[in-house]
């Protein structure tokens, strides 16, 4: 699936996971999922806002991460898009959007468009 990068300012960078996603991949009875960022593996909690009205990811490790991989320094704090990949039960490895998948993500969206 893919997710974006959303900043709300320095230290303060998750996911947007979007609300298809989260219906999608995300059972309704679970409050963890655990990330594999690089050989950093980590646990994050999902809130009840989750699956409501803010489907995103915080986390402390997580924004560290984004921000150590430079996905923050945008000028325009565009978002970034990246990929999460089910690697077992509530687990996701998280890893950029791979050049031709860039292109085959702008080719679905002007097709859609």
């Amino acid at each position: 699936m893919v997710v974006k990068t959303q900043s709300k300012g320095r230290g303060l960078t998750g996911l947007h996971v979007g609300a298809t996603n989260v219906r999608r991949y995300f059972p309704r009875d679970i409050s963890v999922i655990e990330l594999q960022l690089d050989h950093l593996q980590i646990q994050c909690g999902l809130g009840p806002e989750f699956w409501q009205d803010e489907p995103e990811i915080h986390d402390p490790r997580l924004c560290a991460w984004l921000e150590s991989k430079n996905f923050h320094n945008r000028p325009d704090r565009t978002p970034v898009p990246l990929v999460m990949i089910p690697s077992g039960k509530n687990s996701f490895k998280l890893q950029p959007v791979r050049l031709n998948s860039e292109a085959k993500l702008r080719q679905i969206r002007s097709t859609a468009a």
